[in-house]
């Protein structure tokens, strides 16, 4: 059996997300029924983290494999000839056995932007949130670098990834940042907040997007972070921002 890894970049705005599901278009399922079709045989395709819906990537990690013998620069050919337009491989490539795009992720490097530009234009609207408003990036700059380091961030996991009645503090919501920084690109009129870790959450980031926004705003002081993640309470964190400002930009083994 071969152990086959793809790169794979993706607009999700028309798709439920990464992960399979029944009747409706997944990145997962579309990238699988076209590897079935030139393979002809059934593969069961992992990724290194589910993508909501609307959720852009552009190094998603996956892998799978097969006892067939095409060639991965021939694969890699036929697979975007197959696929929509909003989804391409970047990369083929064969990998030891042993290799799973999930368990074997390090750490995963998330972007949200935030178009700071009066009018959004059609070009670059369905990869980011437009927030026009007044916004201190210094107060959002300070927010975000609170964020750094080991935490329990059930006030930021969306409700599938909050547990019911945790405990003083449970395992399952830590997790390990290690950089989480404000980006603010003048000639764009982008300002991005980006974050490494270990692992994220369901809508961690995109949670965590929505509360630094209420601290640019002043609705939040910057230190108000540190209270936020004491509480371990969904209800003292801000609310979830657009999933079209988030991407997926690296997966680090």
């Amino acid at each position: 059996m071969r152990n086959i890894r793809l790169i794979v970049t993706y607009d999700g705005t028309d798709f439920f997300g990464w992960q399979r599901q029944a009747n409706v278009p997944t990145i997962q399922g579309a990238i699988e029924s076209a590897i079935e079709k030139i393979l002809t045989e059934k593969v069961s395709l992992s990724g290194s983290g589910r993508t909501d819906a609307g959720v852009h990537a552009l190094n998603q990690v996956a892998n799978f494999k097969t006892p067939g013998s095409i060639p991965c620069e021939n694969l890699l050919r036929a697979l975007n000839n197959l696929l929509p337009s909003s989804v391409r491989i970047k990369k083929v490539q064969d990998v030891a056995e042993s290799f799973h795009a999930r368990h074997d992720a390090r750490s995963k490097t998330y972007r949200y932007r935030i178009l700071r530009a009066p009018v959004a234009s059609p070009f670059i609207g369905r990869f980011v949130h437009h927030a026009p408003y007044p916004l201190d990036h210094q107060r959002i700059a300070a927010a975000a670098r609170l964020l750094e380091g080991e935490h329990d961030f059930t006030s930021f996991a969306g409700s599938a990834g909050v547990v019911r009645e945790p405990p003083e503090h449970d395992r399952d919501n830590i997790r390990t940042i290690f950089t989480s920084r404000l980006l603010w690109r003048p000639r764009t009129s982008i300002l991005a907040y980006e974050a490494r870790g270990s692992g994220f959450l369901h809508h961690m980031v995109r949670n965590i997007a929505g509360t630094l926004l209420e601290v640019g705003r002043g609705k939040l002081a910057p230190q108000d972070i540190r209270a936020i993640l004491e509480a371990r309470a969904r209800t003292r964190a801000g609310p979830t921002a657009p999933a079209s400002g988030l991407c997926l930009m690296k997966v680090d083994y």
